[in-house]
């Protein structure tokens, strides 16, 4: 069982790389929680691959810092929609 647990890090972490995927994106694709899917990228994966995790790192630095515009965006939407 535990070797399922580390291929499902590394499988999130190539996910997330490839496609420039969000925690909630990757959950949502895997049918996982955020938080499993943010446990196995930022705690598992920095001990089983540690280029893997810097990479998925990168990634997930710059999703962080675009949120905000992505949030503000989506609001934006949803008054338009409403009009």
């Amino acid at each position: 069982m535990k070797g399922v647990v580390e291929e499902r890090a590394v499988e999130l972490g190539v996910y997330i790389i490839e496609n420039n995927a969000t925690v909630r994106a990757t959950a949502k694709k895997f049918h996982i929680s955020k938080s499993t899917v943010h446990k196995d990228v930022a705690c598992r994966l920095r001990t089983l691959d540690p280029h893997l995790y810097g990479q998925v790192r990168g990634v997930l630095e710059v999703n962080k810092a675009q949120r905000h515009i992505r949030g503000g965006l989506a609001t934006r939407e949803k008054y338009q929609q409403e009009r």
